[in-house]
C-alpha cells in the first residue's frame, strides 16, 4: 500500500506568494506549513498577505526572523512534507533545509531563467528596456535560481509599461505555470530541463539611490529607469540640481523602443523643460514628456515649473 501524501511546506510573500499558495490549496495539496515574513513597517505594503490567506483557510502559518535556524529545520523535518516551495519568499533557504522534501523543493522567479537571475528581475528588466519577461518554476540547489526548469510562463513588456504593471502580468504568468505543472510534480512525471547559463546575468538587490538619472542617459534609458522605479510601489527616479531634489514619477513612449540595456548613448546632458504647457526632459535625440514629477516633494507641473524657474531649462550635471 502507498504511503499516503504528507503534503508541502510553503515559504511565500507578496502577490506571488498569495496566488501561488491558492493554487496549491484550490488543488488539494496538504499544506502542513506556511512560512513568510512579517510585514516591515519601513516598507510601502502594496501587496496582498500570505499569513492572511493562510489564516482564512486555518493554515499554521510563521514569520520567523531567519530560514537558518535548529528550531524552524527540526519543525520542517518532522513534517516530513513531499514538496517544499518557495514563491517569492526573500530569504535564502540552507541546503539542509531543501534536502527535506522526500519529491523535491521548488523556487518560482519571476523571470525566464536564466535571464535575470537573483533580485528585483522586473525592475532591473524594466530598466533595461526589455521587451518580454516572465514567470519559472525550477529546483532549488544551494545556489540561487541556479536549478532545473520546471516550466516558464513568458509575457510582454509594453514601452510605457511600470514595473507594477509588469509585476502584475508576472504574478498572473506565475499562476499559470505551477497550475500547469503541478499535477505533473504531485504525481512524480515532471521533466526538468538544466539550466544553461548566460554570463552576467545575475543582478542585485536595488536600492533607491539607483533610481539617479545619469545626465547623460538617452531618453529611452531615462525612461525606461523612471517607469521601472515609478512610485507609489518603488521609490521613484530623480535628479538633483540646483541645491533641489526633482522627482520624475511618469514620463511617455511615444516613439518606437530603443534596444534592451543599450550603453548611456545620449550626446549631451539630460535637461527639464516646459514646453507648450508640459514638462519634458530634453536630450541630444528629441523630447520625453512628463506626465507626472515632484519638486522637494512637491507636485511639479508646467505652469509652476515656468514659475520658479522663469522659462528656463534645468539641466542635469555628472
Amino acid at each position: 500500500m502507498a504511503e499516503p501524501a504528507r503534503g508541502a511546506v510553503v515559504f511565500a510573500y507578496h502577490n506571488v506568494g498569495v496566488r501561488l499558495l491558492k493554487v496549491l490549496i484550490d488543488a488539494g495539496v496538504p499544506i502542513g506549513l506556511v512560512v513568510t515574513h512579517a510585514d516591515n513597517p519601513g516598507e510601502t505594503i502594496w501587496f496582498a498577505s500570505v499569513a492572511q490567506v493562510a489564516a482564512e483557510h486555518g493554515l499554521p502559518c510563521i514569520t520567523p526572523a531567519s530560514a537558518d535556524t535548529p528550531e524552524l529545520l527540526a519543525r520542517v523535518q518532522a513534517l516530513a512534507p513531499e514538496h517544499l516551495f518557495s514563491f517569492y519568499y526573500r530569504h535564502m533557504l540552507p541546503q539542509v533545509l531543501l534536502d527535506v522534501p522526500t519529491r523535491g523543493a521548488y523556487n518560482l522567479h519571476g523571470s525566464l531563467l536564466p535571464r535575470y537571475r537573483g533580485r528585483a528581475p522586473v525592475n532591473w528588466a524594466v530598466v533595461r528596456g526589455e521587451r518580454e519577461i516572465g514567470a519559472t518554476l525550477h529546483a532549488m540547489n544551494a545556489k540561487p535560481d541556479h536549478g532545473a526548469i520546471v516550466d516558464q510562463q513568458a509575457v510582454p513588456i509594453l514601452a510605457n509599461d511600470t514595473a507594477r504593471e509588469v509585476f502584475d502580468k508576472v504574478t498572473l504568468a506565475a499562476e499559470l505555470v505551477l497550475a500547469r505543472c503541478l499535477p505533473g510534480l504531485l504525481a512524480g512525471t515532471a521533466v526538468l530541463q538544466p539550466q544553461q547559463h548566460i554570463a552576467g546575468q545575475y543582478f542585485g538587490r536595488r536600492t533607491p539611490e539607483d533610481g539617479r538619472i545619469p545626465w547623460n542617459a538617452s531618453l529611452w534609458q531615462a525612461h525606461n529607469l523612471v517607469r521601472g522605479v515609478a512610485p507609489p510601489d518603488y521609490p521613484g527616479a530623480f535628479f538633483e540640481a540646483q541645491g533641489r531634489r526633482f522627482q520624475i514619477d511618469r514620463t511617455l513612449w511615444l516613439g518606437p523602443p530603443g534596444p534592451a540595456a543599450s550603453p548611456l548613448q545620449g550626446q549631451q546632458a539630460l535637461s527639464l523643460q516646459a514646453q507648450d504647457g508640459r514638462l519634458v526632459l530634453a536630450g541630444s535625440e528629441g523630447r520625453l514628456p512628463v506626465l507626472a514629477a515632484r519638486l522637494d516633494g512637491e507636485a511639479l507641473d508646467a505652469p509652476r515649473f515656468q514659475t520658479l524657474f522663469a522659462g528656463q531649462s534645468v539641466e542635469l550635471r555628472a
